[in-house]
């Protein structure tokens, strides 16, 4: 999945989403070994998606927000 060109608010919350995997993932503790360092991953997504609080959605999780989009749809 790519991003398209030219887009600086796609772009932008793409890197905000990697700088906060890097901080709050990737190197927040060590990890003794890479399956470790997945299973951290999995649980890391579960908690970024659905329960970590996001400000510029009113501190909700993104996960809130499909019942939404899926009536705007319809």
């Amino acid at each position: 999945m790519y991003t398209r060109p030219y887009t600086p608010k796609t772009n932008g919350k793409v890197e905000r989403f990697i700088q906060t995997m890097i901080r709050e993932w990737a190197y927040a503790v060590p990890y003794a070994h890479d399956i470790s360092r997945t299973w951290a991953l999995t649980d890391k997504f579960n908690h970024y998606n659905k329960q970590r609080p996001h400000g510029s959605i009113g501190n909700l999780p993104p996960m809130s927000r499909i019942p939404k989009l899926r009536e705007q749809r319809v």
